[in-house]
């Protein structure tokens, strides 16, 4: 009998406090689609364990096949479990986005790189071993052949189409989750939140977002689809939803139908979600409200228009700031996401960011450096500059955690201490209000504003 073991090797910092903690779902949908087809399948989130223990528990589940996920913060991770894992099973796969970008950095460590998606690419493997066919048959990988070629050469199969119908998907296999655990996560928040992912891939082109797995095309479950697993998460006792799309308000027409599907249901479950700054309306966020979304999270990522164009965000500073005053004025909160020190800025445009972002009435503030991830045009931009490749570290970090990666015309220290400035501004204004920040909180904009251009 086959059996298939994924692992997720995130290991979770011992004081991280992200309020995106969230169970990977890609390596859910691939477990519960290969026991659709009746072949044992098990998942290892390492979130909440050491590696120790990951390892021991990948091995007390005699794998015949382990597959591991990679992505630009967990390549050591994943080439670490590897190296321990290459004795206790048949077929080492690596998947994931840097795996997909990057299928040969991954050849030393695993047999097989799993390109793209991978549901239909690991039942496919798995009938090539129970059957011993040879791996050229199946689609969307890359392996070295070793069979008779003594210089082990590098084979890639060709791709794999994308699933259009997402619906014909079983719900991803939440029952190989420590619910527990992430419960436990957010238990200062005050609330308990897991993620469902209601579509596949991204239209648009910002400079510095990777789309290595779910590709350019928009692709879509169904209204009722997705209300069936938000009930099903209702049943695992937590009461908010994150819809992990890359945008969840893409479609306004399918968003709308969401919206009221949720409504006519009776369905009393808080949700959060990412948007575009050109898809909110009026009609949008009161209808969001009114079906439970709780917060909103948009990427302005700049207060200053020629930078947006730089990123190719495809949006203005005008549409960010109306975007948030429509979402508030409809009783949602609102977070935002912004980079400082883009490659093209100049000391004016970072400090257009931190006045911008600090002015909006935000929930939720998050300022990072540029990382430029492999296959994106920025990453194009900044290579022959990269100091090191790997990022091990979460999304959303400390200050004091913040990497610069690359030799920029901005200093790692002089974005930190930007990054604070801006923190500091934002709380300031939040804490003291329009009368106290202008007595108190400006002189410590204008102060840090002359600090930081004199900062190298």
């Amino acid at each position: 009998m086959t059996t298939v073991t994924l692992v997720y090797p995130y290991f979770k910092p011992r004081y991280d406090n992200s309020i995106f903690r969230l169970p990977p779902l890609g390596l859910g949908y691939i477990v519960s689609y290969l026991r659709q087809h009746g072949i044992t399948a098990n998942l290892v989130d390492c979130t909440f364990m050491n590696q120790e223990d990951a390892v021991e528990k990948v091995k007390k589940s005699q794998p015949t096949i382990v597959g591991v996920y990679s992505m630009f913060s967990m390549k050591q991770s994943a080439l670490e479990m590897a190296r321990q894992l290459n004795d206790s099973c048949e077929l080492l796969v690596a998947g994931g986005p840097l795996p997909t970008l990057c299928p040969e950095d991954f050849l030393e460590d695993f047999d097989v790189v799993a390109v793209g998606e991978g549901e239909e690419t690991m039942l496919e493997l798995v009938n090539a071993v129970q059957s011993d066919s040879a791996l050229r048959n199946v689609k969307g990988i890359v392996y070295k052949d070793q069979k008779g070629n003594p210089e082990k050469t590098i084979t890639r199969t060709p791709s794999r189409e994308l699933t259009r119908n997402l619906d014909s998907f079983p719900f991803p296999a939440r029952d190989q989750m420590d619910h527990p655990a992430y419960k436990r996560h957010y238990q200062k928040s005050g609330y308990t939140i897991t993620s469902i992912i209601t579509s596949r891939g991204c239209p648009f082109n910002c400079d510095f977002c990777s789309r290595a797995v779910f590709g350019n095309k928009f692709r879509t479950r169904s209204a009722k689809n997705i209300v069936d697993e938000v009930e099903t998460v209702q049943t695992l006792g937590y009461n908010r939803v994150w819809f992990a799309d890359d945008c969840f308000t893409l479609s306004r027409k399918r968003l709308l139908n969401i919206c009221n599907e949720i409504i006519e249901r009776g369905i009393h479950m808080g949700w959060e979600c990412l948007s575009r700054v050109d898809t909110i309306d009026a009609e949008v966020a009161h209808k969001m409200k009114q079906a439970g979304c709780v917060r909103v999270f948009f990427g302005l990522e700049s207060g200053n228009d020629a930078v947006l164009a730089l990123m190719k965000k495809q949006a203005t500073v005008n549409q960010a700031k109306k975007a948030v005053l429509t979402a508030k004025s409809a009783g949602i909160k609102v977070g935002a996401f912004f980079i400082l020190g883009y490659p093209g800025e100049k000391n004016d445009t970072v400090l257009d960011t931190i006045r911008f972002a600090s002015n909006l009435p935000l929930d939720y503030l998050s300022f990072t450096m540029p990382y430029p991830i492999p296959g994106t045009p920025l990453y194009e931009r900044v290579k022959d500059r990269i100091e090191f490749e790997d990022l091990n570290q979460p999304k959303h970090l400390s200050i004091s955690e913040h990497k610069l990666i690359y030799h920029s015309s901005f200093s790692e220290a002089k974005l930190k201490f930007a990054i604070f400035k801006g923190m500091a501004q934002y709380y300031a204004r939040k804490k003291l209000g329009a009368r106290g920040y202008w007595l108190l909180g400006k002189p410590f904009e204008l102060l840090t504003d002359a600090a930081f251009i004199l900062l190298r």
